[in-house]
């Protein structure tokens, strides 16, 4: 998780009202494709931590582990908006979308 990313997700996390928890989940697509797309959410306590910096502790379900190994977590903003970018686990590829993978 870059300094960028744990900053937005500080900020969302204090304003849903859970300060310094995050959870990220990877949700399966609807046309089994076999992409999986990051799902960010406040809260966390009934996952495990994966990362922590900055003020904030990202928190994922245990059967997830495996597959969020070498995934990195980027924000950018700009005066149009902002988003988060993913960077893909070795050996998977991205989706069009840069919010999903895949393996290969």
């Amino acid at each position: 998780m870059t300094s960028a990313a744990a900053a937005e997700l500080v900020r969302q996390a204090a304003f849903a009202g859970t300060p310094g928890a995050m959870r990220i989940d990877l949700l399966a697509d609807s046309c089994g494709e076999g992409w999986l797309h990051v799902n960010l959410r406040p809260g966390g306590i009934d996952g495990v931590p994966v990362a922590r910096t900055d003020g904030v502790t990202l928190y994922a379900a245990e059967e997830q582990l495996s597959l969020l190994q070498g995934l990195r977590l980027n924000y950018y903003g700009d005066l149009s908006g902002g988003g988060f970018l993913i960077s893909t686990p070795e050996g998977a590829e991205s989706c069009a979308c840069g919010s999903g993978f895949r393996f290969a």
